[in-house]
């Protein structure tokens, strides 16, 4: 009896391969096969909300490979992922390619291992039709109020702009941070240190250094004075030493959350990063799923991980746990993402692959093992008329590391202190007070934004990573080292939502439609009814904004900015390029400067095209600056005997006009001639592809480099070391050949025939 089992991935599909026998055939989906089309108005239908699928680009060939291998089946199972989305897919697959009466079942499995595989196959269900609609309605839902939204958005604030149901509300958190920092007001206070020599003796039978840190930090520089002054006066001596013995309890294994967390703050990766690593270590069967808010370790892996530590680190050490998973929704059945065999201490192709499978390794292992104890001491000084605060100097030291044998890196320094009793005398060196201001609050890193959305219920495992990139990709944030900071673009965007769409991007309003989307899926709230609530007065809200006036306006510039040409006040505005000061009157008087009060950029000529002999200009449009030539028209054609001539046009021929963007990171008033023919060497057409005998070109757009072909886009990523202007016609022709992807999904080989 053969059995035909259906997988995502290639190299998932491998991995299982190696597990079966000859009478299974291992195939793979290469991700989702359908989805709603790009034409709002055929993908639902809005009275019942039902959703009209289409074959996704390049799946007709695959979806028709399974079906051959269908035919020479006995039996079709299907090994997509163990979640909502994971479910869709299955269903999906089982729409698309109608298997007849021929038996289809559903199998899962959390980690891909020999034992794993087998259990599962010995449980098929059928397909969970209310995970399966819990995850469509979540994409109608998404589709319903991104395309509205943005809409709205589009023409309020500015063409190509987008908004969406978790992407705003995750925008609006880093907006609201970043009003507290503009509104912050610092205020100065002073750090006053003491440094103190202790009678102690180094090792090198020198006296030890202590150094004191006041325990008040006064706002007052007569006060920071009062207690620098008589400190020099008086003599020095321990007030007190307490010594407490603490424990340090290991954390929880990861769940999908916690890892992105802890891949930024140790690695320095991004989320999707740390995902695109997790899910290769996924599919070649080192760790178990990585999409998950359980904390749950299944009986088999406690004990394969508690012998692990008794191998490695002695058995005293084994104290086996179980955590409290936080989040009310996680599913139990899930486990927590870790090792599928913890006596495999590496594992991983890459380099990214073996330091995340390091990570999670050593915080799997640490979790069931004992607590580590430390030593913390605290030394308090005063002079001896106790006219002064406290000083004090803090320390700690590991007594016993327990867990930390597995997971050294999360030890830290020790910070040892000289050895001191009450009362001993302190010689003091010198003390310094230094005036210092309070700090606004810290922008969101990438991992403190998830661990953000996580706490305020925005979003589910799956989400967090796509969040994140869309608003770096839509240019809403950008990145200051870890941190996040809004746009001018995004803070307008956030800003027109709170105004008019307050309700719908609140944290209670997301988090609340979360908790309605996991009722479709365990069956206690229907489909329809769900989205009908909330798309009906949705969709009235958002007719009723469209007479709104345009939301480009950021307030009112410093009064001391004038117009040049009326001498009236000027308004602060969002442009194409970032803000710029308008005349308050506008349109009546079109008269702007720069933000900082200069002339708005004219246009410049840099010099002459070499090889055109005309001049090149540098000019400011709506997406940036750009340079210019202006080239003869092309001659009119040579009508062909026989051929019925066409009538001249009255109007003189249209010069043709070839305009180049100047890069982001290049300063427009540092532009020179060499590279303002550089940049004026695209489009460059790479030659012609060899089925259709269309040409190939290469050229930059709004969201980056590409090549294109009979309409067919292809983006050209930075980590794939091609360069628009030198790629060539062959590395062009191998990047039409790779299957087309939604934007944000990782590379996919193609289906092995």
């Amino acid at each position: 009896m053969s059995k035909l089992l259906i997988v995502e991935s290639p190299a998932k599909a491998k991995t299982i391969g190696k597990y079966l026998g000859d009478e299974y055939v291992v195939v793979a989906s290469v991700g989702h096969v359908r989805d709603l089309p790009k034409s709002n108005k055929k993908a639902i239908d809005m009275e019942s909300f039902t959703p009209h699928y289409v074959v996704s680009e390049g799946k007709e060939s695959v979806l028709a490979d399974i079906k051959r291998l269908a035919k020479k089946s006995d039996e079709v199972l299907l090994a997509t992922d163990p979640d909502r989305e994971g479910e869709a897919i299955a269903w999906h697959i089982a729409e698309a390619v109608e298997f007849g009466d021929k038996p289809v079942r559903r199998v899962v499995f959390n980690e891909i291992t020999k034992d794993a595989i087998i259990e599962a196959l010995k449980s098929p269900r059928d397909i969970d039709q209310n995970l399966r609609q819990a995850q469509e309605a979540r994409r109608v839902l998404d589709r319903l109020v991104g395309y509205d939204l943005s809409g709205i958005i589009w023409q309020k604030v500015r063409y190509g702009l987008s908004a969406g149901r978790v992407q705003s509300p995750a925008l609006r958190i880093l907006v609201e941070r970043e009003r507290e920092i503009e509104a912050f007001k610092p205020e100065g206070y002073f750090t006053i240190v003491a440094e103190t020599k202790a009678d102690t003796k180094t090792n090198k039978n020198e006296s030890a250094s202590l150094s004191l840190t006041c325990s008040e930090e006064p706002r007052d520089q007569k006060e920071a004075g009062r207690i620098v002054t008589v400190g020099k006066k008086e003599v020095w001596s321990v007030a007190d030493v307490q010594e407490t013995e603490a424990k340090r309890s290991p954390k929880a294994p990861f769940t999908t959350s916690t890892l992105q967390q802890a891949a930024s703050t140790r690695l320095g990766f991004s989320p999707s990063r740390t995902m695109r690593a997790a899910q290769k270590l996924y599919e070649a069967g080192h760790i178990t799923y990585m999409r998950t808010d359980s904390t749950n370790l299944s009986k088999q892996a406690v004990a394969n991980i508690a012998g692990t530590i008794e191998k490695l680190f002695g058995k005293e050490l084994v104290e086996t746990r179980v955590y409290a998973t936080k989040s009310k929704n996680a599913q139990e059945a899930h486990e927590a993402v870790r090792p599928t065999d913890a006596n495999k201490r590496a594992a991983g192709s890459t380099d990214d692959e073996k330091r995340l499978y390091g990570l999670v390794w050593a915080r799997t292992v640490a979790s069931q093992m004992k607590d580590g104890r430390v030593m913390r001491t605290k030394i308090l000084a005063n002079i001896a008329s106790k006219s002064v605060p406290d000083f004090q100097a803090n320390g700690s030291r590991t007594i016993y590391k327990g867990w930390l044998e597995a997971d050294p890196a999360a030890q830290g320094d020790d910070v040892e202190l000289p050895k001191v009793s009450k009362g001993d005398a302190l010689s003091l060196v010198d003390i310094v007070a230094t005036q210092k201001f309070t700090e606004p609050p810290s922008r969101y890193s990438e991992a403190g934004l998830v661990k953000e959305l996580e706490s305020r219920g925005i979003g589910r495992p799956s989400t967090y990573a796509s969040i994140i990139k869309t608003l770096e990709d839509r240019e809403y944030v950008t990145k200051e080292g870890r941190s996040l900071k809004p746009t001018d673009t995004g803070m307008v965007v956030s800003s027109f939502l709170e105004d008019n769409f307050g309700q719908y991007i609140s944290d209670t309003f997301t988090a609340e439609m979360e908790d309605k989307l996991d009722a479709i899926a365990d069956g206690s709230m229907g489909y329809e009814k769900t989205l009908a609530d909330f798309y009906k007065p949705f969709s009235k809200e958002v007719k009723a904004k469209e007479k709104l006036d345009k939301a480009t306006t950021l307030g009112e510039a410093d009064p001391s900015m004038k117009c040049p040409k009326c001498g009236g006040s000027m308004i602060i505005k969002l442009g194409r390029s970032g803000k710029f000061l308008s005349c308050a009157k506008y349109p009546d008087c079109d008269g702007a400067l720069m933000l900082d009060g200069t002339e708005m950029p004219k246009d410049k000529v840099i010099g002459v095209h070499p090889a055109h002999n005309v001049p090149i200009t540098l000019k400011s449009g709506k997406y940036g600056p750009y340079v210019e030539i202006e080239l003869p028209p092309d001659p009119e054609p040579v009508p062909v005997e026989g051929e019925k001539k066409k009538r001249k046009s009255k109007k003189a021929p249209k010069p043709k006009l070839r305009r180049a963007s100047v890069p982001k990171e290049v300063k427009p008033e540092e532009v020179t001639l060499d590279q303002a023919v550089h940049y004026l060497s695209l489009p460059r057409q790479l030659g012609t592809h060899p089925k259709t005998q269309k040409v190939i070109t290469a050229n930059i757009g709004r969201f980056g480099p590409y090549i294109v072909h009979d309409g067919d886009f292809r983006s050209i990523k930075k980590a794939s070391g091609d360069d628009v202007y030198k790629i060539g016609l062959d590395r062009a022709l191998e990047m039409l050949k790779e299957p087309k992807k939604p934007r944000g999904f990782n590379k996919k080989k193609k289906l092995d025939k």
